[in-house]
């Protein structure tokens, strides 16, 4: 069996941490290392980890480096030969790894398995909706205009990616090898994979499971929305040099799918002021996702607006018919994915 190194950044997360152990701890795949890596943090975060009695849990502490810093520390001490990431407030249903390593191992060709996420909210209850991302035929534009993956709790990759990635730099007065960016505090795991699809040869490439419950909370790093903005702005600027036609050719489709995204995630924290203003400029900066993508840019934008101009209680009664009906579709098309996808996977066994 293949050692999985599963890599959990820790920073102010006192609230969700043993949850989040317990699911890695849980997992049907047994052969994993733990690695913890405390970030500086200030909270119980550490101390609540050190109460659980597992040899395969490992604790590293460092000055807080955020959160590219803390996963590049995890890589450096990891000793398997797929590494998984999971923040300290997301958790992962007890299959997770399974699926992953089958999947990898019936795959040569790709470097990045991730699966679908479910939303939870702070108290760690089902949203009932989920990330619905493209799957497979992932290419670099695509990755510069979505992120796919979705989140940082969603993929397990390959030594071997990280390796042809790596980088060397002095960021704190000595020469070390970095994965992350560590000059992103935000759009650090879509910066790594961009460089992952421009850089290497390896694909990337989703199943159709939902195995990551990503937690929606006004405290973490997220919900600062106009920093993520500048954070994906700095990114363009990083590649612009180096993938010149690249990103003059997607910048301003790329921006117009990050603002509309940025929209939905002001509508989930219920700013409706900010998730107009954001709507209003993704169709500023290039009108045509209303023809690429009609149905998610009329829904964002509606719900923004409705948001911002409808009294709540008519707002949170839309909303919640909505997210029952989106729900029950994305569950019926995830049901439908997973019979085809188990099928492929065990023909290419045989």
């Amino acid at each position: 069996m293949k050692l999985v190194s599963v890599i959990v950044p820790v920073y102010n997360v006192e609230k969700y941490i043993a949850q989040t152990i317990r699911s890695v701890l849980n997992q049907t795949y047994s052969n994993f290392e733990l690695i913890v890596v405390d970030d500086g943090s200030p909270d119980k975060s550490a101390e609540i980890c050190r109460q659980f009695q597992d040899p395969r849990i490992r604790i590293i502490h460092q000055k807080n480096r955020g959160l590219a810093g803390a996963r590049n520390a995890g890589i450096r001490h990891a000793k398997g030969d797929y590494l998984a990431f999971l923040d300290g407030d997301d958790c992962w249903l007890p299959e997770k790894l399974e699926k992953h390593v089958q999947h990898l191992e019936a795959s040569p060709h790709v470097g990045v398995s991730f699966s679908r996420s479910q939303f939870i909210d702070s108290d760690g209850n089902s949203l009932g909706i989920y990330q619905m991302p493209k799957l497979k035929d992932i290419t670099p534009d695509h990755l510069l205009c979505r992120n796919p993956i979705g989140n940082g709790s969603a993929p397990v990759i390959r030594r071997e990616v990280f390796e042809a990635i790596r980088f060397q730099k002095n960021f704190y007065g000595t020469i070390e090898d970095f994965y992350f960016d560590e000059s992103f505090r935000q759009s650090e795991d879509i910066e790594c994979w961009f460089r992952i699809a421009m850089q290497t040869s390896w694909q990337i490439e989703g199943i159709p499971d939902s195995l990551t419950l990503y937690r929606v909370n006004g405290e973490g790093l997220s919900a600062n929305i106009l920093k993520q903005l500048d954070s994906w702005e700095k990114l363009i600027e990083k590649h612009r040099t180096e993938f010149p036609e690249l990103v003059k050719r997607w910048e301003n489709p790329a921006r117009a799918y990050q603002l509309r995204y940025l929209s939905r995630r002001a509508v989930r924290l219920k700013d409706g002021r900010m998730a107009v203003k954001l709507v209003n400029r993704a169709l500023l900066t290039h009108w045509q996702i209303l023809l690429s993508e009609p149905h998610r840019t009329i829904l964002t934008a509606g719900a923004a607006y409705l948001l911002r101009y409808f009294p709540s209680s008519l707002y949170s009664r839309l909303e919640s018919l909505a997210l029952r009906a989106t729900g029950f579709l994305q569950k019926v098309k995830i049901l439908r994915e997973q019979l085809r996808f188990s099928l492929t996977l065990n023909n290419s066994a045989y």
